[in-house]
C-alpha cells in the first residue's frame, strides 16, 4: 500500500477502513435488534440536533416571555433550564418532547419500551451537561442513553 492509499483510508474515517479489511460492523442499531431503516430504527444525529434545538428554543420562549417579566434576574438564568429538565420529563409520560414529536422521533427504554421517571430525569440530568451527547457508541446513541439504557428512535 503506498502512502496514499493509507492517508486515504485514514481520511475516510474507520469505518471504511474497516470495510477495506473486510470487517463489517453492521448498521446502527443491529446489535440492539432495531431495524436499520424506517420506523423504529436508529434516530440520525441531525434530527436529534433539530428537536433538541426545537425543545431549547420553547423553553427561552416560555421563559423570557412569561416568566422573566415578573421575576429579578436570576429567573431569567434559571427559568430556561428548570424548564428544560421538566419538558425532559415528558419522556416519561408519553416517550417524546415537543421538539422529538416535531422531528418525529421517540425514546424507548430498551428493556421495557417505556421510559420511567427515574430514567427520564438521569437522562434528562445528563443531558443537561453538554458533554454525554458529544460521546457516542457505534449505535449513535450518546452517554446519556447509554446510562439511562434508552434509545431515541424514529416514529
Amino acid at each position: 500500500m503506498d502512502n496514499r492509499q493509507a492517508i486515504g483510508s485514514w481520511l475516510s474515517g474507520p469505518r471504511a477502513a474497516a470495510e477495506e479489511a473486510g470487517v463489517d460492523f453492521g448498521y446502527r442499531g443491529e446489535q440492539l435488534g432495531l431495524p436499520e431503516h424506517g420506523p423504529g430504527s436508529i434516530a440520525r444525529p441531525g434530527r436529534r440536533f433539530g428537536a433538541i434545538a426545537v425543545d431549547w428554543g420553547l423553553c427561552l420562549l416560555v421563559a423570557y416571555g412569561l416568566i422573566t417579566h415578573s421575576y429579578n434576574k436570576a429567573a431569567g438564568t434559571w427559568a430556561p433550564l428548570i424548564l428544560f429538565v421538566l419538558i425532559g420529563f415528558t419522556l416519561a409520560t408519553v416517550g417524546f418532547t415537543p421538539g422529538k414529536r416535531l422531528f418525529g422521533l421517540r425514546v424507548v427504554a430498551l428493556d421495557t419500551g417505556r421510559v420511567n421517571p427515574l430514567r427520564a430525569l438521569l437522562r434528562t440530568v445528563l443531558l443537561f451537561l453538554a458533554l454525554p451527547p458529544l460521546i457516542w457508541d457505534r449505535d449513535g446513541r450518546g452517554l446519556h442513553d447509554r446510562v439511562a439504557r434508552t434509545v431515541e428512535v424514529r416514529i
